[in-house]
């Protein structure tokens, strides 16, 4: 099974386009209802995905693998309906959807500091959704790092068909020069959010213990966010019910002792996020160490 993510979102053109058309012309539950078709492809055809999944929660929560496939199969409905959100987030279905926002000063702090500042987040619910609000209610300086990785027509579909996205992309380059596009915008106070738990490559990793197992994280965003000496949060997006997100922001940690105090903490809180919403967990491969 796979060790790491290529960074490529799932789907096809088509499934893009059908999508788009049922939201704008027959409404977000009826396109929900679509996704269950999409479920039964993962849990049927999609073997690889659903070994993840499976020993995912029997080695992280302890589950049988019968209590493990049916919370497998909740957590591809979720992601069905997640994906769908971010869609119809960028059209004018998004008025029926609410949000809540648990310290929400935590982010102003950090804008008001003046210095810029890292939120960093995980695969957990819709962070995209975060991003959004976070622009609309806060500033729209935000930067998002990213491997720059969709496939290009499906990007230029959506940007089309719906509206642009309320932050700016910071593509993740071999060259590095992604680190001068972060200190430049942290000079401008602008903000850097970006996701710490899939690995890409044999980079450097901290091997941590993570629910019941251990697992490995990259140690690059936490290098780098304690190398620029900015404040830091962890933000995330909980998909409640059928059309409510409820984010959290962490206090802003000021100054950890080294990089990998700053991953442990990290850990903590994504494990509460994983505990609260157990089948948002949207990482598809062999994430335990073994």
């Amino acid at each position: 099974m796979e060790k790491k993510w290529d960074g490529k979102t799932k789907g096809s053109l088509w499934g893009y386009r059908f999508f788009v058309f049922c939201i704008r012309f027959f409404g977000v539950r009826f396109s929900y209802f679509f996704g269950l078709f999409v479920v039964t492809y993962y849990v049927l055809f999609s073997a690889k995905e659903r070994r993840a999944l499976v020993q995912f929660y029997t080695i992280g929560f302890g589950l049988t693998t019968s209590q493990s496939l049916r919370l497998s199969a909740n957590t591809f409905y979720r992601f069905a309906q997640v994906l769908i959100d971010r869609v119809a987030l960028k059209t004018w279905r998004k008025k029926q959807y609410t949000h809540s926002f648990q310290n929400e000063e935590a982010l102003r702090s950090i804008y008001a500091n003046g210095k810029g500042g890292f939120f960093i987040s995980a695969h957990v619910g819709n962070w995209e959704n975060a991003g959004q609000l976070i622009g609309e209610r806060i500033t729209a300086d935000i930067n998002v790092l990213m491997l720059d990785a969709e496939v290009e027509k499906i990007k230029q579909y959506l940007e089309k068909e719906t509206e642009s996205a309320k932050f700016k992309l910071i593509p993740i380059k071999d060259d590095m020069s992604h680190l001068i596009a972060i200190h430049q915008a942290l000079k401008r106070n602008e903000l850097i959010a970006l996701h710490a738990d899939r690995i890409m490559d044999q980079g450097k990793t901290y091997l941590l213990p993570f629910l019941k197992g251990k697992a490995h994280f990259p140690a690059g965003p936490f290098i780098m966010a304690h190398k620029f000496k900015v404040p830091v949060t962890f933000v995330f997006a909980i998909k409640k019910g059928s059309f409510h997100y409820a984010l959290s922001a962490t206090e802003p940690i000021w100054q950890t002792d080294s990089p990998e105090q700053l991953a442990s903490l990290y850990v903590k809180r994504l494990e509460e996020m994983v505990q609260e919403a157990p089948d948002q967990w949207f990482n598809f491969y062999d994430y335990y160490a073994h």
